[in-house]
């Protein structure tokens, strides 16, 4: 068994950011040598979520506005509370929504390789989401197979 670990840089742009790192997933799965086995792609924040769906601007948009919706930013979180949270490290952004939003979307997505390709809809990209953007982002991508 093979097992391949490398760490994708995909900054966001915007306060809520869609980012496609298909690309780049792809390429690192052509450099860890495994054609059978699984693709795990992680995100180390909690403020950032890791989705497969289509690369649609419109549809994306869609999807910004659902999040606003479910989770909206004017909502009173405790995590924003910064007097109250003792021995909290702190960055001074009120960002509660944010990581509400990324507990509603999930921080990985497992693929599926076989004969040295991602089993990936037709439609379907891999997005890096930043919930709390912009900012220098990251995600783990994973290879473990033949």
């Amino acid at each position: 068994m093979k097992v391949f670990t490398q760490e994708i840089t995909c900054p966001s742009h915007e306060y809520i950011d869609f980012v496609d790192i298909t690309d780049d997933v792809r390429e690192a799965v052509a450099h860890s040598g495994v054609t059978s086995g699984s693709v795990v792609v992680y995100t180390p924040h909690t403020t950032t979520a890791v989705v497969i769906n289509h690369n649609e601007p419109m549809l994306l948009q869609d999807f910004m506005r659902m999040l606003y919706r479910l989770v909206p930013v004017e909502e009173q979180y405790a995590h924003d509370l910064f007097e109250l949270r003792r021995g909290a490290i702190s960055d001074g952004r009120s960002n509660g929504h944010s990581h509400c939003k990324a507990l509603l979307l999930g921080v990985s997505e497992t693929i599926p390789l076989v004969e040295g390709v991602m089993m990936l809809g037709k439609m379907q990209s891999i997005f890096a989401v930043d919930l709390d953007g912009p900012r220098k982002r990251s995600v783990i991508v994973h290879v473990t197979g033949l």
